[in-house]
């Protein structure tokens, strides 16, 4: 599921996980990610959002591939205790830097409603190196762990990365939906935090054949408006969190306040 039932726009925001144990930086343990998490998630709820991604944005830097065991196992148990509180919201997974076979099994275990994968299809240049994708691999994975009803939102162009070849913009989106299965597409900023283009938005939609089309970065009170004519929905976070910092939790009041901006 990508979308809830009768929902006009899709409002979701971010709950950044602090540094998981196991992670090249120190973090807080735990216990402590943990209860940030659901007290990020539950602000979020509060607050007029439509759902939720969980990723493991404290890890960094990440890893290139396949995220160690232990990530997965954290990760599931901090996703299904948010889908236990928070039943009737979306919720997806995002497991930081591009595996999305982690993301399908966490999803799958704790009930979760989509994953987001930065690269889903082509390859890029990243600060990890080079990211491929592998549509082929995980739309298997997915029938094989009966996870069928786990959507795919993939990122057209992410942030942090750049192509390894340059092709049109269109072709690279319409090849996600058409050929490489994904449910929804995301068009981002340059970087975490920056705005994405809208001429992007405006080139990709007429190809994506009714999928829908949210933009992923740099979504802030003044610019909402402009995206919630032209998108279908919006990925919130840094504008969220208390002085827009991202180590810092999620603000009651701005998530209220977006869901305002974004006329919902």
């Amino acid at each position: 599921m990508i979308r809830r039932e009768g929902e006009a726009f899709t409002y979701l925001g971010v709950v950044h996980l602090l540094t998981l144990p196991g992670a090249p930086r120190a973090g807080p343990g735990l216990a402590e990610v943990a209860r940030r998490a659901l007290a990020d998630a539950d602000a979020l709820a509060d607050g007029g959002a439509s759902g939720m991604i969980v990723e493991n944005l404290g890890d960094a830097p990440f890893a290139r591939t396949a995220v160690d065991a232990h990530v997965v196992a954290m990760m599931s148990v901090i996703v299904a205790e948010i889908r236990s509180r928070h039943s009737s919201l979306l919720l997806g997974v995002n497991v930081l830097r591009n595996d999305a076979v982690a993301a399908l099994a966490i999803a799958a275990a704790a009930g979760a409603d989509f994953v987001r994968v930065n690269v889903l299809a082509g390859a890029v240049v990243a600060d990890q190196g080079v990211v491929e994708g592998n549509a082929h691999r995980w739309l298997r994975y997915r029938r094989e762990i009966e996870a069928e009803g786990v959507s795919l939102a993939a990122d057209v162009r992410v942030k942090h990365a750049a192509p390894l070849g340059p092709r049109p913009l269109v072709d690279e989106a319409a090849d996600l939906v058409h050929r490489a299965g994904a449910s929804a597409v995301i068009v981002t900023g340059r970087a975490t935090g920056a705005s994405a283009d809208p001429a992007d938005a405006d080139a990709v939609r007429p190809v994506l054949g009714g999928a829908p089309l949210w933009v992923g970065s740099g979504v802030s009170l003044a610019n909402a408006p402009g995206w919630r004519a032209r998108v279908d929905g919006a990925i919130v976070g840094t504008a969220l969190h208390v002085n827009g910092r991202l180590d810092a939790p999620v603000d009651p009041a701005r998530v209220v306040a977006m869901a305002r901006a974004l006329a919902l």
